[in-house]
């Protein structure tokens, strides 16, 4: 069972936390740019308060700025702090950025396969249910 907050709509993105018993998994979408990397850093550490797993899943994310990455090393470090197990799942554009700007890894990352966290959001299996389509709508 998991419960999803309300989301968060900045300039560029927007932000979802989901809640289960395993953790807390915070989605990103759109950009993140020096406009919005701040209200992501407070964002996912209003929503860690009292998880005990955070996975920032950044799959739907098409654009991140040097801002971003500043965000995602606070996020590491107040993680950190307060000995909160978390990673980060990658779009292309994130694994651009953390090659130039993290090429020792020393950022967590994880993949879909080896988080089962984000089972309580993005079900797998025969239980599944089918994802949502949009579909324009005709004139």
């Amino acid at each position: 069972m998991s419960v999803t907050q309300s989301w968060q709509q900045c300039r560029t993105a927007q932000f979802s936390a989901t809640w289960s018993a395993a953790g807390t998994v915070v989605t990103v979408d759109g950009e993140l740019d020096a406009a919005n990397s701040d209200q992501l850093a407070s964002y996912v550490q209003r929503n860690a308060r009292h998880a005990r797993r955070v996975i920032l899943d950044l799959r739907a994310l098409n654009f991140i700025g040097t801002a971003g990455f500043s965000a995602l090393h606070r996020i590491n470090v107040v993680c950190s702090g307060a000995r909160l197990s978390w990673a980060l799942v990658p779009s292309p554009a994130v694994c651009r950025l953390l090659r130039v700007c993290d090429p020792d890894g020393t950022l967590p990352v994880t993949t879909p396969i080896e988080e089962p966290l984000l089972e309580t959001v993005w079900p797998t299996g025969p239980d599944a249910r089918p994802l949502l389509q949009l579909v324009a709508q005709a004139r």
